[in-house]
């Protein structure tokens, strides 16, 4: 195992606080270089989460920094349903099944507020328990968007769906790939930036504006193919504008994606990918 740590100051400047470590020699201090080389002279407050499975690589960065969800709390919203109705032994509804297609394909409010309703808080809770997501805390008024979440527990979340576990089903994990798997074009940006051509991208990206703290963007994604498993979450806030928060992001992916990816990956655009949705 080898660990590559280095100590600094600065904001998303503190990306020298970059931690890695790889089973695979030398490939830790690679990806750690390039997230560090990426975030230089970023604005903002960025916290960075990367594994793959395979070399058995870590690598963090504010990992356990609270950030307002926004819609990347709509992936623990779908586990959330799926949890709840494998313990009532029952399949997901046709209606249940429409809104869970908009929440996360479209990013859909309304059907959003529709589930989250319907589980109640409690049930919420719940999931959070059994998926260890010790770091996430939903808030209690119905504004699912402020959600406290870390990028640690996001990566939780994310590893529940390529391994066999006690909380997801073989066909729960399937059913949340798959949407992920379809997120319209214009939500495509962010951590899929870069990503080799030889990877399925299942992904959820948030982005919300607030008084304080300027824009919140989030992407979180998975990435399977190829003989690879690998998953990059990167949390912003403090950016100026949406369109910053996403470039932020999209350096970071890229950086990765051209350590992790193999051959061919790198810098691209998402086929069919056509900007920013508001």
């Amino acid at each position: 195992m080898c660990l590559v740590v280095l100590g600094g100051a600065g904001e998303a400047g503190a990306a020298a606080g970059v931690s890695c470590t790889s089973g695979k020699k030398g490939l830790a201090a690679k990806v750690r270089a390039g997230i560090v080389e990426a975030l230089e002279g970023r604005r903002g407050t960025v916290a960075v989460v990367v594994h793959d499975r395979g070399s058995r690589t870590w690598c963090a960065l504010r990992s356990a920094y609270a950030f307002d969800a926004a819609s990347v709390v709509k992936v623990t919203v779908l586990g959330a349903l799926l949890w709840d109705a494998q313990r009532d032994e029952r399949g997901l509804t046709e209606r249940e099944k429409e809104l869970a297609a908009s929440m996360i394909t479209r990013s859909g409010n309304s059907a959003t507020n529709v589930l989250w309703n319907q589980l109640g808080v409690q049930k919420v809770r719940g999931f959070l328990k059994a998926a260890k997501m010790t770091q996430t805390e939903p808030n209690p008024y119905g504004y699912w968007g402020l959600t406290q979440i870390t990028a640690r527990d996001q990566q939780r979340l994310t590893g529940l769906l390529v391994q066999e576990n006690d909380v997801l089903d073989a066909a729960s994990r399937s059913y949340m790939l798959e949407l992920m798997g379809k997120v319209v074009k214009s939500q495509r940006w962010g951590v899929s930036k870069g990503a080799p051509g030889s990877v399925r991208v299942h992904i959820k990206n948030g982005w919300l504006q607030r008084a304080s703290l300027g824009w919140r963007v989030h992407s979180s994604g998975v990435f399977v193919g190829g003989g690879q498993t690998y998953s990059i979450t990167v949390f912003t806030h403090g950016n100026a504008s949406m369109k910053y928060g996403v470039a932020t992001i999209e350096r970071v992916a890229r950086a990765v994606h051209a350590v992790l990816g193999g051959p061919g990956s790198g810098p691209r655009r998402l086929p069919g990918s056509s900007g920013l949705i508001m």
